[in-house]
């Protein structure tokens, strides 16, 4: 019986947004026209509330993209592989915005397997939005063929969050459940058409602007993981949500007391926490109300480490503290949720460098090998 190898798709570490808005000029602009609030990716009901929580810190990290194509023939697009969504979007031709005009845009008419829909389609995140319409096509992620995958192309893209972004789309590794409009995620179309040998794919993130960054789908690279794996049970099948049991910045608890939930989100640069939960963490690691801190300081900052399923999982000051020219901050963003739905973290690119990531949808757990 033929079995699929797995697919190692390579990511690359771009300039931040941060870099590209003081490139053209227009960061402050920016800063003033564009409040910023990350739980409205999580909590559709706040996508048009705003938020008092400075943009710096986020601004000033590179995210991580990859190449996939769309039609026949191919036609290429950069996307960010999002755990934190589920859908696949890219700009199209119908899109007049700014930010479509200013990236590569889907043609339909120029591909023999397109099929369109009449169905709508709009996703909120904590930078930017989109709208847009439904269809099918073939969809390449290295040499994984997926066929009749559901995407949407944008029409609108409001705003110049996207325009700056030195990516096209998203692709949403998340589960069914919140994708929007239902449709169907491309790696359970991966799943379904038995493209990949195992129902899981596994991300690693360099720790510097060097290549080397990857997702695998389909299978598990044993180079990563000669620490071993620790295995955490899935809280929920929506996003890749588990339970944490308590915060520590060195060995002094900090926050989730009486345990929290935590998304593992390669969609979000830094580590996304409660605004009540940010002012201790900031106070104890010595910083000002905006989060910065001496660069000269960073050398004697304690680890912060989350403990998860029993166990420590740390995250050093050389990963947690940014430095951008000359001035050093801390990686945490703060973030407001419904009441109703408990204390909320995201574990997003700051706590995923320092871990071999692995994704299991065959047993709806997420795998942590700590890296050398």
């Amino acid at each position: 019986m033929f079995l699929p190898q797995p697919s190692l798709i390579p990511l690359r570490r771009l300039k931040s947004l941060r870099q590209r808005l003081e490139e053209h000029g227009l960061l402050e602009h920016f800063l003033k026209q564009h409040p910023y609030n990350r739980a409205s990716k999580y909590f559709p009901v706040f996508a048009g509330t705003t938020s008092s929580e400075p943009l710096q810190n986020y601004m000033n990290v590179s995210m991580y993209y990859g190449t996939i194509s769309i039609g026949t023939p191919a036609q290429e697009f950069t996307v960010i592989f999002d755990t934190g969504s589920s859908n696949l979007w890219v700009p199209s031709v119908y899109c007049s915005s700014p930010a479509c005009k200013n990236h590569k845009r889907f043609n339909p008419s120029e591909s023999s397997t397109y099929v369109s829909t009449n169905d709508s389609v709009s996703i909120f995140y904590g930078t930017g939005s989109m709208t847009g319409i439904l269809g099918y096509d073939t969809v390449t992620v290295s040499n994984i063929q997926v066929t009749n995958q559901i995407f949407g192309l944008a029409e609108t893209e409001p705003g110049t969050t996207f325009y700056y972004s030195p990516f096209d789309g998203i692709l949403g590794l998340a589960f069914p459940s919140i994708a929007s409009s239902g449709a169907t995620p491309v790696f359970d179309n991966m799943m379904n058409q038995d493209l990949v040998a195992r129902d899981l794919f596994s991300v690693y993130l360099s720790k510097d602007d060097q290549s080397g960054s990857f997702v695998l789908f389909g299978g598990i690279d044993s180079a990563y993981t000669t620490k071993g794996i620790t295995w955490i049970p899935l809280s929920a099948e929506t996003y890749w949500q588990i339970t944490m049991e308590r915060v520590f910045v060195g060995e002094k608890a900090v926050a989730c007391y009486f345990s929290c939930q935590a998304i593992v989100d390669t969609g979000t640069s830094l580590l996304a926490v409660p605004t009540t939960a940010l002012k201790r963490i900031y106070n104890a690691l010595g910083a000002d109300s905006d989060g910065e801190i001496s660069c000269n300081d960073v050398s004697r900052l304690p680890d912060v480490a989350f403990k998860i399923n029993g166990k420590k999982f740390t995250v050093p000051a050389t990963a947690y503290v940014i430095e951008s020219d000359g001035f050093c901050s801390l990686g945490f963003e703060g973030m407001d949720t419904p009441t109703e739905s408990g204390e909320l973290w995201i574990l997003g690119d700051v706590f995923i460098r320092e871990y071999y990531v692995i994704f299991d949808r065959a047993n709806n757990k997420v795998g942590l090998s700590p890296l050398a």
